[in-house]
Parts: structure tokens; sequence; C-alpha cells
């Protein structure tokens, strides 16, 4: 950054030109520069050049919210055909924690804080879609965790008389086709860098500038299988027949081992026998209550097991990955089950004797073969 005078820069060199004495005290002003000579050569920038020399550009503040089964809430507005995430522009003087809060207040009526930032995002001043005389100078746009709503929360909002028309969940997989594509692609940078646990992410143009191994992979970007139904523990009944098998097979530090399909980005439990175990015992399974008696009976088992290591990779098509299984959970689309099925997880996790992990962003696996 250059230095700030009103003055040009003084010449402290010896007349000689010699280097100035250091030891002597400065006890007197520089003279002031006389017409016709040259100002001192250097960084030396008056505080109006300084202020002319920097960029301008608008400040907004936006908050993603999600309700418990992971879908984004986005809201329609009378002004623009794609949806957005609730906020709005910062005012002059506001901090943007205070405008995303102020923002939610006045569009779904809802008061609230939101001091964590997921995203800080930088949008170029050649964005499509901004008319010429707007002279778009260029965003700096925050996106603030809003949390996981409740129902009561959700059946509070109150939409105002003009602006918002409605608002919708949608499932993170459905934004690019709801939104503009920047906001799409912000919405779910902001969504992984949540799910990461790892602090705000800095994007330039909706894109992470480190991304991530869910970035990487484009997590999120296709919708994620439903498994509904209710949660029991233990074996699956013999009378039942079982739909798929899936493990929660742990690391030495308490993560488990997730698949992520490289050509879509869905994330799969691994079957158990997909890499050596020890200890392995019939967690519980997934059963659809609410079917007809007549139709199929078949479930969703699981097996919870202590990982020993890992066989090279056998299938280039999924990447191997270290998550927690609340990330886990994050990542698939469960329902209210998925909640009990968290406590049956973390129960095997302490049967086996594992500590709790800390939520890290989860670690891509090499393709060749790790022993524990």
């Amino acid at each position: 950054m250059p230095q700030l005078t009103d003055e040009a820069a003084p010449d402290r060199s010896a007349p000689d030109g010699s280097a100035p004495d250091r030891s002597a005290p400065e006890t007197s002003l520089p003279e002031p520069s006389l017409p016709g000579q040259d100002r001192a050569a250097g960084t030396w920038m008056t505080p109006e050049a300084y202020g002319a020399s920097r960029a301008g550009l608008w400040t907004a503040a936006v908050v993603l919210v999600t309700d418990p089964d992971g879908r984004v809430l986005v809201q329609s507005v009378d002004y623009r055909s794609d949806r957005l995430l609730p906020g709005g522009a910062v005012d002059a003087g506001e901090a943007p924690s205070a405008a995303a809060a102020r923002e939610v207040r006045e569009e779904l009526g809802v008061d609230g804080r939101y001091p964590r930032g997921l995203a800080v995002d930088w949008i170029p001043a050649d964005t499509p879609g901004f008319p010429p005389g707007m002279r778009f100078p260029g965003e700096i746009l925050h996106v603030y965790d809003g949390g996981t709503w409740t129902p009561e929360r959700i059946a509070s909002v109150r939409l105002p008389a003009q602006e918002i028309t409605g608002i919708h969940f949608a499932e993170p997989a459905d934004l690019p086709a709801l939104m503009d594509p920047g906001d799409a692609r912000r919405a779910l940078s902001a969504l992984r860098a949540r799910i990461n646990g790892s602090g705000t992410a800095l994007l330039e143009d909706g894109r992470p500038t480190v991304p991530t191994a869910l970035d990487r992979l484009g997590v999120l970007r296709t919708r994620r299988t439903a498994q509904r139904g209710a949660w029991h523990p233990g074996p699956v009944p013999a009378q039942l027949s079982v739909r798929d098998h899936r493990g929660w097979l742990f690391a030495p530090d308490g993560r488990v081992l997730l698949l992520i399909a490289r050509a879509t980005g869905a994330a799969h439990l691994p079957s158990p026998a997909a890499a050596p175990t020890a200890g392995a015992f019939p967690l519980g399974y997934l059963y659809d209550e609410d079917r007809r008696p007549d139709g199929p009976q078949d479930v969703h088992a699981r097996t919870a097991a202590r990982l020993t290591g890992l066989a090279p990779a056998a299938d280039p098509a999924y990447a191997r990955l270290l998550a927690t299984p609340e990330q886990v959970r994050e990542l698939s689309d469960w329902g209210q089950a998925g909640v009990r099925e968290l406590e049956a997880v973390h129960a095997a996790r302490t049967r086996l004797s594992l500590p709790a992990p800390t939520r890290t962003p989860p670690t891509e696996l090499p393709e060749s073969a790790t022993r524990w």
C-alpha cells in the first residue's frame, strides 16, 4: 500500500548524493516544493489520488437456510423470473451481517442473527445480466449461514405486501434450474463450505479459489437418492427382503468411508464388503411402513464395522473419502429417520471404542492400498 502525504516525499539525501545521516534528529519539516520543481519519485500519494485509485464495488449479503431434509430456501420475487436466496444490498455504513439480518426480517418476517459466514464471492463487472445503464462495477457478496429451520420457524414466515411472492425449499441439485447460473454456483459452494465446516470459503464468480474434495467432485450437483422410512435397530427380520446393504465403516479417527460417483457427484455408503473390517455387527435398517401391505417389503440394511485397511481402489468411477457421520447424513436424503440412524451410528462408534471425529473437510483417499 502506498504511503499517503499531503506533500511530496522529502529528499533526505546529502547534497553530494550520499545516504542521509540517520543519527541526526529530524527536527524540521521538509520545505515545500516550489513551482516548477519535480516532486520526489516513489510510492507517495496524496489522499485524493489514493482514494481515486481504489476500485469501487457494490456490497451485498444473502443467507443460506435449509430445512430438516437438507433442501435450500429460495424465494420468488416480482421483478425477475429466477429465484434468489434471501438477502440484498448492504446499506451505506451498514455491516454485512447486519444487512443479512435486516433483509431476512424485511423479506420473510423472521428475526435472527447470522454471524457465521459461509462464503465471500467476488462478482466481476462483466457478469452477464446487468443492464448497461446500471454501470455495474462488480460486487463483493457475503453468504451467511442461516442454519436449519424447524417446521415451526418455517411456518412463522410472513411475506411482505410486495417484492417477495413466495418461498420454496429446493433440492440442492435443482438450484441451477431455478436460479441465475452465478447465484446457483455460489449457493452450492456455500452449502459445501457449510458441510466442510472449515470456515468461510473465498469465491470468484461463485467458484472456490481453493476447491475442496466436495467442490472438485461436484457433490450435490445431482439429486440425492431418497431413502425414507422408519429406522429400526438390529438385524433385518427374516420376512423382509434386503433392497440394498450398506456399511458404516469406521477409520481409526472415528470418520467413516464414503463413496462419491465421479460422473454424478452422488454420495453413497459403501458395501460392508468394500474393505477389510473387524468387529462387524448389524446396525439396523430403514423400512417404509407406509407402503401397501401387498406391496414390496424390502428394506435398506446397515452394518457397522471397524476398518482395518483399504485395498487398492477397484472401481475408478468412485472416489473414496473419509467423512464424519454428520457429513454423510447432510449429503444424503434420509428424512427424519436419519436422525435415529445417526444416533445408532454414534452408539456403534462407542461400542467399537473409537473417538468422536472432529468436523473437517472430507479427505479423499489415494487409489493405492491403505493400512491402519
